[in-house]
C-alpha cells in the first residue's frame, strides 16, 4: 500500500483512486491502426497469463485482466482503460534451436516434443527448417539423442498455437475443454 501526503494537512493519506490510477489497466485487445503510445515486453511464460502485473517499457506499471486463455503474441496490440494502444513485444529469452539431416529426423523431432505437450515454434531460413523450445537440458538431451544438432539461443519464442491455441486443457479437468477430442463433439 502506497502513503502519500495530502496537499491540504500535510497528513499521511490512504491508497486514493488517483494512486491506483498509477497503474494502467489493460483489459482488451485492440484491432485497430492507430499506433502504440506504450510497449510492454514479456516473455512467452508471461505472455500466456491472462492476469498480471507488470512494467512497461517506459517503467510504468500496467495490469493486465484480459479474458482467461488469452496468449499474446509479439506485434500484438492492446488498450488499455485509458485509451492508450499497448504493443506486446515478444522478451528474448533462452531457447534450443533444434536442426535435423532430413526432413523424417525433424518430424520425428516434433513428434517427440509433442508428445510431451512442449510448446514448439517452427522455423525455416536460409540453414534450413528448424525447431525452437524453451531450455530444458532433459529435452535438450532427448534432441540430441534423437541425433538433432542443438544451439542455445536468445530469442522471441513465439511457438505454434495449434490444439492449444486457449490453453491446454484435458477432457474431465473441468474446464469444459476437450482438445484431444475430434470437432463437434
Amino acid at each position: 500500500m502506497t502513503t502519500t501526503l495530502t496537499p491540504d494537512s500535510g497528513a499521511p493519506a490512504n491508497d486514493t483512486p488517483a494512486e491506483t490510477a498509477a497503474v494502467l489497466l489493460i483489459e482488451s485487445l485492440y484491432e485497430g491502426s492507430e499506433a502504440a503510445a506504450e510497449v510492454l515486453e514479456l516473455d512467452f511464460n508471461y505472455r500466456t497469463k491472462s492476469r498480471l502485473r507488470a512494467k512497461l517499457v517506459s517503467g510504468a506499471e500496467a495490469g493486465l485482466f484480459l479474458p482467461r486463455g488469452t496468449i499474446l503474441r509479439g506485434g500484438q496490440k492492446l488498450q488499455a482503460r485509458d485509451g492508450r494502444i499497448v504493443e506486446v513485444r515478444a522478451a528474448p529469452e533462452e531457447l534450443i534451436e533444434a536442426r535435423c539431416a532430413s526432413p523424417v529426423e525433424l518430424a520425428r523431432a516434433a513428434y517427440h516434443l509433442g508428445n510431451r505437450h512442449v510448446a514448439v515454434q517452427v522455423g525455416s531460413d536460409a540453414g534450413g527448417d528448424w525447431l525452437r523450445i524453451q531450455a530444458d537440458h532433459v529435452l535438450e538431451g532427448m534432441l540430441a539423442g534423437l541425433g538433432a544438432q542443438l544451439v542455445k539461443l536468445d530469442a522471441p519464442f513465439e511457438p505454434e498455437a495449434g490444439a492449444y491455441a486457449h490453453g491446454h486443457q484435458h477432457p474431465g479437468d473441468g474446464s469444459g475443454a476437450r482438445i484431444h477430442m475430434m470437432a463437434g463433439r
